[in-house]
């Protein structure tokens, strides 16, 4: 069952007033639209998850309900299923970065919500739940990288949602906890049960599980759960950088690879992997990204996996090069 934030003061009162960290702008300000035009609790003028394309080829989503600590509710959760079925259909976006409004990243199950769904036939929570679970089997299946910029807590439901991401970035003050045991629940929630234990190993997984304590930035760095820490006030700028440098390379092989990462994590031996990647290599060899990769190394310059490439391949031949490496 998806999980509310803990019920402590902390997590269930209003954010500090402290301004989100803002990401660079570029020299013409992004448009910012809705997922879906359904009207949200506090702000109506504000749709809970904001959409923006700060730099070429990244997209950045927003958690915007900050009154609430970025809690999910049913609403939440429909509109990251549907922003991943929109990028799905898009391959402008190779990137994709998630976060939160106002200082948290998501305290997890909105506790006004869990009444209402608590009361629900079986049958009709089951429904839901599944329904719920598209938006974690979404961001997982995305081709597009994801990367999840956590500030603050990271909490139940917003936990599992920072684990689906293929990279998390923290500030210095991001926290993080499987809450579910301390609701009465089981952990086995929103796939936290098969995604943790794969970042940090069943022990660390069980730990955090059983006990349902806070794990800071530091120590999640250590166990494997975020791949950096940033300085502070620098997580939106890391982030965006991160996504900005995996962003330029071919969209072909970043979807392979991350393919490929997540089918061999269970593969039950070296031969299993090398049989997997096999294929995978054939596909992405077959892509034009690798003759333009050749013809950036003759030339000395950066690859263009973008629409020009065939045009400066064409100017490359006009011009060859030396391809003797620097």
């Amino acid at each position: 069952m998806t999980t509310p934030p803990e019920t402590t003061p902390p997590e269930t009162t209003a954010p500090e007033t402290t301004a989100p960290e803002a990401a660079p702008a570029d020299t013409t300000p992004p448009e910012t639209t809705p997922v879906r035009t359904a009207p949200v609790d506090s702000a109506p003028s504000e749709p809970a998850l904001l959409v923006s394309r700060p730099r070429p080829g990244v997209a950045l989503a927003v958690l915007n309900r900050p009154d609430r600590r970025n809690a999910l509710n049913e609403d939440l959760f429909a509109r990251l299923t549907e922003l991943c079925a929109g990028l799905r259909a898009d391959p402008s976006v190779r990137v994709l970065v998630l976060t939160g409004a106002g200082g948290t990243f998501c305290a997890g199950y909105d506790l006004d919500e869990v009444g209402r769904i608590a009361a629900l036939p079986p049958l009709e929570l089951l429904a839901l739940l599944h329904r719920q679970a598209e938006a974690i089997t979404g961001l997982r299946a995305l081709p597009q990288t994801v990367i999840a910029a956590v500030d603050g807590a990271a909490v139940g439901a917003g936990l599992s949602l920072a684990l689906a991401a293929d990279l998390r970035l923290a500030a210095p003050g991001a926290r993080f906890r499987a809450s579910f045991v301390k609701m009465g629940l089981s952990g086995g929630d929103m796939g936290a049960s098969w995604l943790l234990p794969r970042l940090t190993g069943l022990g660390f997984a069980s730990d955090m599980m059983l006990s349902g304590r806070f794990v800071a930035a530091d120590e999640a760095l250590a166990r494997g759960l975020v791949s950096r820490v940033t300085a502070p006030g620098e997580l939106s700028d890391a982030a965006l950088a991160l996504a900005v440098e995996i962003a330029a390379n071919s969209p072909v092989s970043l979807a392979l690879t991350k393919q490929v990462l997540q089918a061999n994590t269970d593969a039950a031996s070296l031969e299993t992997a090398l049989e997997r990647e096999a294929p995978l290599q054939v596909v992405a060899a077959r892509s034009p990204d690798v003759q333009e990769a050749v013809a950036a190394f003759r030339a000395r310059r950066a690859p263009d996996f973008g629409g020009g490439a065939a045009d400066r391949r064409h100017a490359d031949g006009a011009n060859p090069r030396p391809a003797t490496p620097s």
